[in-house]
């Protein structure tokens, strides 16, 4: 698995993390029950401290792409392929609506008008 992080992107270290994670898995360089290098091993590739590679992968985990398991290490959840394709496009439906002067309340509006 190869992860990158922009340099010139302004959002924390630990949202990038997370962000090329979920690239790697909606791009199919991680399928669903594959395990994930060490966050040790993940954070020497990336240049970034082990405790923000952790960060990283809780947050994933809290949203459903990743399981936890012990003494297996950490795995691509079954599903996480769509679901962290449509996590993406979501964040960046919210960003543009930011950009536009929406907020997400607004946007949860809008997909209800359209539901």
């Amino acid at each position: 698995m190869l992860l990158r992080l922009d340099v010139a992107d302004t959002r924390p270290l630990h949202e990038q993390v997370a962000g090329a994670i979920r690239r790697a898995i909606a791009e199919g360089e991680c399928a669903p029950g594959d395990r994930l290098p060490p966050a040790r091993d993940l954070s020497q590739a990336l240049g970034v401290n082990v405790n923000t590679v952790l960060r990283g992968l809780r947050a994933l985990r809290d949203e459903g792409v990743l399981e936890f398991r012990r003494g297996r290490g950490v795995t691509v959840a079954q599903g996480a392929d769509g679901r962290a394709a449509l996590l993406d496009r979501v964040r960046k439906v919210l960003a543009d609506a930011a950009r536009l002067g929406y907020g997400k309340d607004d946007v949860i509006d809008m997909i209800r008008e359209v539901t």
